[in-house]
């Protein structure tokens, strides 16, 4: 089961859906690792508290740059609560499998910047 995760990984890796950068959005927001480098920013446009466009661009590890694709696949037509509500645990279960803490950081980068845009977003007036 582990190398079907690590194919899908690096499927994500070496094929990734929706990177590319928008013109117009509704929301952006960068995550850095400083200690490994790895970078993605996430842009969205919202529509009555839908994500209803998802991208992101980066650069960086197969579990940084894989997880920001299945993140931005997973979150296209959630609702702002639904995104919000995601954890570290819903990462790992879209991973597929175990993480040490330094990939784990990996692996969180994409949901910390698509949550921080999110956040950033709703407060707006």
């Amino acid at each position: 089961m582990l190398n079907l995760y690590q194919e899908i990984l690096m499927d994500h890796y070496r094929n990734p859906r929706n990177k590319r950068l928008l013109d117009q959005y509704d929301f952006s927001a960068e995550q850095r690792n400083s200690s490994c480098g790895d970078e993605v920013v996430f842009m969205g446009i919202m529509r009555n508290g839908m994500l209803t466009e998802v991208v992101f661009d980066g650069k960086g590890c197969v579990i940084s740059q894989a997880t920001a694709s299945l993140l931005s696949e997973y979150a296209k037509n959630k609702s702002i609560d639904e995104i919000l509500a995601l954890d570290k645990d819903h990462i790992i279960a879209m991973i597929g499998m175990p993480l040490g803490p330094v990939r784990l950081q990996c692996g969180l980068l994409p949901l910390m910047a698509l949550q921080k845009g999110i956040m950033e977003y709703r407060a707006k007036p």
